[in-house]
């Protein structure tokens, strides 16, 4: 399982934020209508099965500040992944540090 701040070091037990490229536009990505009562992370379930991947969702569509709810009606972009290249790409991030 992805977990996003593993790489990530910290000082005083905080975490500093750590940037991420989200994998470009693809022809494998998905788009959906949201419905009331979406969540970023019941969508990574259903899309990614794993809930700990709703950021990739909110990165890819400006949303999530503070909330995983997600408007109803509006088209969501599910990005394409591959959980094995987002560990890689986290593991390049920490390296260029």
């Amino acid at each position: 399982m992805i977990n996003r701040y593993k790489h990530t070091q910290s000082k005083d037990r905080r975490y500093k934020q750590t940037a991420y490229r989200l994998p470009s536009r693809s022809l494998d990505d998905k788009f959906i209508i949201s419905r009331d009562g979406d969540r970023l992370d019941l969508l990574a379930a259903e899309f990614y099965q794993d809930t700990r991947l709703w950021w990739i969702i909110a990165e890819a569509n400006k949303l999530g500040k503070g909330s995983f709810t997600v408007p109803g009606g509006i088209q969501i972009r599910i990005p394409a992944i591959n959980t094995s290249d987002i560990s890689d790409e986290m593991l390049r991030a920490q390296q260029e540090k």
